[in-house]
Protein backbone atom coordinates (compact mmCIF):
# COMPACT_ATOMS: atom_id res chain seq x y z
CA UNK A 1 0.00 0.00 0.00
CA UNK A 2 1.18 3.71 -0.58
CA UNK A 3 0.54 6.90 0.54
CA UNK A 4 0.49 10.25 -0.43
CA UNK A 5 -0.38 13.18 1.94
CA UNK A 6 -0.86 16.76 0.81
CA UNK A 7 -0.54 18.36 4.12
CA UNK A 8 1.87 20.46 6.64
CA UNK A 9 3.34 20.06 9.77
CA UNK A 10 -0.03 17.79 11.51
CA UNK A 11 0.30 15.54 8.44
CA UNK A 12 4.15 15.31 9.87
CA UNK A 13 3.25 14.83 12.91
CA UNK A 14 0.83 12.34 11.57
CA UNK A 15 3.16 10.51 9.45
CA UNK A 16 6.73 10.24 11.98
CA UNK A 17 5.88 6.94 12.76
CA UNK A 18 3.07 5.30 10.74
CA UNK A 19 5.28 3.38 8.36
CA UNK A 20 7.44 1.72 11.85
CA UNK A 21 4.46 0.80 13.37
CA UNK A 22 3.11 -0.79 10.05
CA UNK A 23 6.50 -2.34 9.92
CA UNK A 24 5.72 -3.88 13.02
CA UNK A 25 3.02 -5.57 12.08
CA UNK A 26 3.88 -7.25 8.61
CA UNK A 27 2.00 -4.11 6.64
CA UNK A 28 3.75 -3.12 3.53
CA UNK A 29 3.24 0.61 3.93
CA UNK A 30 5.00 3.23 2.07
CA UNK A 31 4.17 7.10 2.92
CA UNK A 32 5.20 9.93 0.81
CA UNK A 33 4.17 13.40 2.77
CA UNK A 34 4.26 16.59 1.06
CA UNK A 35 4.30 19.40 4.03
CA UNK A 36 4.36 22.83 3.88
CA UNK A 37 4.30 24.01 7.35
CA UNK A 38 0.85 26.44 8.43
CA UNK A 39 -0.05 25.30 4.51
CA UNK A 40 -3.50 25.64 4.14
CA UNK A 41 -6.41 24.35 1.29
CA UNK A 42 -6.25 27.72 -0.45
CA UNK A 43 -2.12 27.56 -0.73
CA UNK A 44 -1.81 24.21 -1.21
CA UNK A 45 -4.29 24.74 -4.27
CA UNK A 46 -2.46 27.82 -5.58
CA UNK A 47 0.67 25.79 -5.42
CA UNK A 48 -1.16 23.83 -7.63
CA UNK A 49 -2.47 26.38 -9.90
CA UNK A 50 1.38 28.19 -10.23
CA UNK A 51 3.32 25.08 -10.18
CA UNK A 52 5.11 26.01 -6.97
CA UNK A 53 8.00 23.74 -6.17
CA UNK A 54 7.31 24.44 -2.49
CA UNK A 55 7.49 21.19 -1.17
CA UNK A 56 9.18 19.05 1.76
CA UNK A 57 8.95 15.33 0.33
CA UNK A 58 9.21 13.09 2.89
CA UNK A 59 8.96 9.30 2.88
CA UNK A 60 8.24 6.85 5.54
CA UNK A 61 8.40 9.49 8.10
CA UNK A 62 12.17 10.03 8.52
CA UNK A 63 13.39 10.32 4.83
CA UNK A 64 13.46 13.76 4.21
CA UNK A 65 14.59 14.54 0.38
CA UNK A 66 16.61 17.73 -0.20
CA UNK A 67 14.95 18.52 -3.31
CA UNK A 68 11.53 20.48 -3.21
CA UNK A 69 8.93 19.21 -5.32
CA UNK A 70 5.31 20.15 -6.90
CA UNK A 71 2.14 18.46 -6.14
CA UNK A 72 1.51 18.06 -10.04
CA UNK A 73 5.14 15.72 -10.07
CA UNK A 74 4.22 13.32 -7.54
CA UNK A 75 0.41 12.80 -8.86
CA UNK A 76 2.42 12.47 -12.47
CA UNK A 77 5.22 10.32 -11.60
CA UNK A 78 4.37 7.94 -8.93
CA UNK A 79 0.85 5.44 -8.51
CA UNK A 80 -0.51 5.75 -4.60
CA UNK A 81 -3.47 3.47 -3.20
CA UNK A 82 -4.38 6.13 -1.03
CA UNK A 83 -4.33 10.49 -1.05
CA UNK A 84 -4.98 12.20 1.91
CA UNK A 85 -6.31 15.85 1.98
CA UNK A 86 -6.42 17.91 5.34
CA UNK A 87 -6.71 21.59 6.28
CA UNK A 88 -4.47 23.88 7.95
CA UNK A 89 -4.97 23.85 11.77
CA UNK A 90 -6.22 27.43 13.19
CA UNK A 91 -9.01 27.20 9.92
CA UNK A 92 -9.87 23.44 10.91
CA UNK A 93 -13.20 24.44 12.31
CA UNK A 94 -13.90 27.05 9.48
CA UNK A 95 -15.67 25.44 6.51
CA UNK A 96 -16.10 28.34 4.99
CA UNK A 97 -12.39 28.50 4.39
CA UNK A 98 -12.17 24.70 2.84
CA UNK A 99 -13.87 25.98 -0.23
CA UNK A 100 -13.86 25.99 -3.30
CA UNK A 101 -9.85 24.98 -2.53
CA UNK A 102 -10.84 21.83 -0.98
CA UNK A 103 -13.34 20.63 -3.94
CA UNK A 104 -10.42 21.47 -6.66
CA UNK A 105 -7.53 19.91 -5.08
CA UNK A 106 -9.79 16.50 -4.86
CA UNK A 107 -10.30 17.07 -8.46
CA UNK A 108 -7.25 17.57 -9.57
CA UNK A 109 -5.97 14.31 -7.60
CA UNK A 110 -8.78 12.28 -8.79
CA UNK A 111 -8.06 13.25 -12.49
CA UNK A 112 -4.07 12.25 -11.51
CA UNK A 113 -4.67 9.52 -9.72
CA UNK A 114 -8.00 8.32 -10.46
CA UNK A 115 -7.56 4.51 -8.34
CA UNK A 116 -6.55 6.14 -5.44
CA UNK A 117 -9.29 6.54 -2.71
CA UNK A 118 -9.65 9.56 -1.08
CA UNK A 119 -9.35 10.19 2.96
CA UNK A 120 -9.52 13.24 4.79
CA UNK A 121 -7.55 13.98 8.10
CA UNK A 122 -9.57 15.32 10.76
CA UNK A 123 -6.95 17.26 13.41
CA UNK A 124 -7.20 17.89 16.91
CA UNK A 125 -7.95 20.75 18.77
CA UNK A 126 -4.98 22.86 20.91
CA UNK A 127 -3.89 22.18 24.25
CA UNK A 128 -5.49 24.17 26.78
CA UNK A 129 -3.36 26.36 27.80
CA UNK A 130 -1.93 26.74 23.72
CA UNK A 131 -0.60 30.32 23.15
CA UNK A 132 -1.00 29.54 19.81
CA UNK A 133 -1.52 32.80 17.64
CA UNK A 134 -5.05 31.79 16.54
CA UNK A 135 -6.46 29.98 19.27
CA UNK A 136 -8.67 33.04 19.78
CA UNK A 137 -10.47 32.07 17.18
CA UNK A 138 -12.44 29.49 19.20
CA UNK A 139 -12.22 31.70 22.46
CA UNK A 140 -9.21 29.52 23.43
CA UNK A 141 -11.44 26.89 24.15
CA UNK A 142 -10.29 23.55 23.40
CA UNK A 143 -13.34 21.74 23.70
CA UNK A 144 -15.10 24.64 21.86
CA UNK A 145 -11.98 24.16 18.82
CA UNK A 146 -12.74 20.06 18.70
CA UNK A 147 -16.42 20.61 17.80
CA UNK A 148 -15.81 23.08 15.10
CA UNK A 149 -13.24 21.16 13.35
CA UNK A 150 -15.18 18.13 13.80
CA UNK A 151 -18.33 19.92 11.74
CA UNK A 152 -16.11 21.03 9.41
CA UNK A 153 -14.29 17.85 8.32
CA UNK A 154 -17.25 16.35 8.63
CA UNK A 155 -18.92 18.49 5.85
CA UNK A 156 -15.47 18.37 3.71
CA UNK A 157 -16.06 14.23 3.28
CA UNK A 158 -19.34 14.29 2.03
CA UNK A 159 -18.25 17.32 -0.08
CA UNK A 160 -15.18 14.98 -1.74
CA UNK A 161 -16.94 11.91 -0.74
CA UNK A 162 -13.85 11.18 1.15
CA UNK A 163 -13.37 8.75 4.23
CA UNK A 164 -12.31 10.48 7.74
CA UNK A 165 -9.50 9.66 9.55
CA UNK A 166 -10.55 10.66 13.14
CA UNK A 167 -7.19 11.60 14.18
CA UNK A 168 -8.98 14.88 16.54
CA UNK A 169 -11.46 12.38 17.65
CA UNK A 170 -8.86 9.82 19.03
CA UNK A 171 -6.92 12.60 20.83
CA UNK A 172 -9.55 14.58 22.28
CA UNK A 173 -11.10 11.15 23.50
CA UNK A 174 -7.68 10.14 25.43
CA UNK A 175 -7.61 13.68 26.81
CA UNK A 176 -11.27 13.57 27.98
CA UNK A 177 -11.06 9.54 29.26
CA UNK A 178 -7.64 8.35 30.07
CA UNK A 179 -6.21 10.19 33.44
CA UNK A 180 -2.43 9.98 32.40
CA UNK A 181 -3.68 12.41 29.54
CA UNK A 182 -5.87 14.83 31.99
CA UNK A 183 -3.42 17.72 31.51
CA UNK A 184 -5.91 20.05 33.21
CA UNK A 185 -5.03 17.95 36.47
CA UNK A 186 -1.65 17.30 36.23
CA UNK A 187 -1.51 14.95 33.65
CA UNK A 188 1.24 14.68 30.46
CA UNK A 189 -0.20 16.77 27.54
CA UNK A 190 -0.25 14.86 24.00
CA UNK A 191 0.99 18.21 22.09
CA UNK A 192 4.84 19.29 22.61
CA UNK A 193 3.79 23.09 22.36
CA UNK A 194 0.36 23.92 22.56
CA UNK A 195 -0.64 22.45 19.26
CA UNK A 196 1.86 19.87 17.79
CA UNK A 197 1.84 16.34 18.67
CA UNK A 198 4.03 15.25 21.33
CA UNK A 199 7.23 13.02 20.34
CA UNK A 200 5.98 10.50 22.21
CA UNK A 201 2.28 9.12 22.99
CA UNK A 202 0.90 12.28 20.54
CA UNK A 203 2.41 11.23 17.59
CA UNK A 204 1.63 7.33 18.47
CA UNK A 205 -1.74 7.70 19.11
CA UNK A 206 -2.61 9.87 15.78
CA UNK A 207 -0.41 7.14 13.93
CA UNK A 208 -2.37 4.68 15.31
CA UNK A 209 -5.00 6.05 14.24
CA UNK A 210 -4.37 6.49 10.72
CA UNK A 211 -3.21 2.89 10.51
CA UNK A 212 -6.10 1.58 11.60
CA UNK A 213 -8.46 3.23 9.59
CA UNK A 214 -6.44 2.90 6.29
CA UNK A 215 -5.88 -1.03 7.18
CA UNK A 216 -9.68 -1.98 8.10
CA UNK A 217 -7.75 -3.67 10.65
CA UNK A 218 -7.76 -3.25 14.66
CA UNK A 219 -4.40 -2.76 16.50
CA UNK A 220 -3.01 -4.13 19.38
CA UNK A 221 -0.69 -2.84 21.91
CA UNK A 222 2.66 -3.84 21.10
CA UNK A 223 5.64 -2.90 22.67
CA UNK A 224 7.13 0.55 21.20
CA UNK A 225 10.38 3.01 21.55
CA UNK A 226 10.06 3.62 25.68
CA UNK A 227 6.49 3.79 25.91
CA UNK A 228 4.46 2.43 28.79
CA UNK A 229 2.67 -0.85 27.47
CA UNK A 230 -0.24 0.12 30.27
CA UNK A 231 -1.13 3.09 27.77
CA UNK A 232 -0.19 1.80 24.99
CA UNK A 233 -3.23 -0.89 25.49
CA UNK A 234 -5.40 1.91 26.65
CA UNK A 235 -4.69 4.08 23.16
CA UNK A 236 -5.07 1.21 21.03
CA UNK A 237 -8.81 0.60 22.75
CA UNK A 238 -9.73 4.20 22.53
CA UNK A 239 -8.84 3.62 18.32
CA UNK A 240 -10.00 0.52 18.05
CA UNK A 241 -13.54 2.13 19.42
CA UNK A 242 -13.66 5.28 17.25
CA UNK A 243 -12.02 3.88 14.43
CA UNK A 244 -15.00 0.85 14.05
CA UNK A 245 -17.49 2.19 15.71
CA UNK A 246 -20.91 1.32 14.26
Amino acid sequence: MKILSIGNSFSIDAHAYLHALAEQRGVNLTTVNLAIGGCSLQTHWENVVQGNANYLHIINGDAWKDDRVTIEQILKNEHFDIVTLQQVSHFSGQYETYQPYLNDLAAYVRKHQPSADLYFHRTWAYEIDSTHGDFPLYDCDQKKMYEALRCASESACLAIGATMIPAGDVIQALRERVPAFDYANGGESLCCDGFHMSHTYGRYAVALTWLATLTGKRVEPLPFMELDLDIITQICEIVNEIVFAK
